[in-house]
């Protein structure tokens, strides 16, 4: 069965191509483009359409044909997200819209000068919430693999425009571990994704979507370790220009004899990730065997 590899499908020279149509037309063009891009890897990706198409048909319970319809679709709403990804994080000029959804908790987070730990997953696009991220008048960290870096630099190269987060790069060394306790030393928000995990990490199992999986144990450690503040955080686009942020209620775990703090974040994170696929079915971007 194919595992995650640390990062996600894509050509440099195709990111440059919609760099090009973004600098140039903006948004709308790069995304007619997309129809017929998201079409090739609707026809040609049989290993990635096969597990996406029976998650959303078992899984999910939809019918095969509307089943089909979704499959496509969440190839055209991936390929938006990088998209939209590429405008924000370059800071390049855009008619978004945004509706938020728990804004006061990241606030009172903020307020809490302790530092705090957002957590996400590969639900909708969490790398544009770094357009509200920065409203809250303290730096932002976003923790991520080698190769998603990797790739977020080469669609980045050469665009112009301000960053919105500071990137922390999980390293072998362990190196990412030193500058998240620094960031959050100095009462800085961190942001990772918690539902992926390479072959060879600790990791810690849950019921997610009826069916037990894992999930890597490090970002649920760390909460415990560093004994701050969690949230869980998420960005589902409702529409071509139109973004609705969640944000739960921050809360800080304790110990309870019957159940560990990583194990007891990991249980409220699934719960959260479960409703947002259930409302939003086609913006899950998982294309490999994650129940292994």
């Amino acid at each position: 069965m194919p595992q995650w590899q640390g990062k996600s499908k894509g050509s440099p020279l195709g990111y440059r191509i919609f760099i090009v149509i973004l600098e140039k037309w903006g948004v709308r063009p790069a995304y007619i483009l997309l129809y017929f891009v998201s079409f090739y890897y609707f026809l040609f990706s049989p290993t990635s359409s096969r597990l996406m198409y029976d998650f959303i048909h078992r899984k999910l319970g939809f019918g095969s044909l509307v089943s089909i319809g979704k499959l496509y679709r969440n190839y055209y709403l991936f390929g938006q997200t990088i998209i939209d990804r590429i405008v924000l994080m370059a800071g390049m000029p855009n008619r978004f819209t945004f509706h938020f959804d728990g804004e006061e908790n990241l606030h009172a987070m903020a307020s809490m000068k302790r530092g705090g730990l957002l957590l996400s997953g590969h639900v909708g696009n969490w790398e544009i919430a770094g357009h509200l991220l920065k409203r809250l008048n303290t730096r932002i960290n976003i923790v991520m693999f080698d190769g998603e870096h990797r790739q977020l630099k080469e669609y980045l190269t050469g665009v112009t425009g301000e960053r919105t987060a500071n990137i922390i790069i999980i390293r072998n060394d362990l190196s990412h571990i030193y500058q998240i306790k620094e960031a959050l030393d100095k009462n800085e928000l961190v942001c990772m994704h918690a539902d992926r995990y390479l072959e060879g990490v600790k990791t810690l199992e849950a019921i997610f979507l009826g069916k037990k999986a894992k999930f890597p144990a490090g970002p649920f450690i760390l909460a415990q370790k560093f004994k701050v503040p969690v949230s869980f955080v998420f960005a589902m686009k409702e529409s071509n220009l139109h973004y609705h942020f969640y944000s739960s209620p921050v809360k800080e775990y304790k110990e309870d004899s019957n159940i560990t703090i990583p194990q007891q974040i990991l249980n409220h994170f699934v719960q959260e990730m479960e409703s947002k696929i259930k409302l939003y079915p086609e913006q899950w971007y998982n294309y490999y065997n994650f129940w292994q």
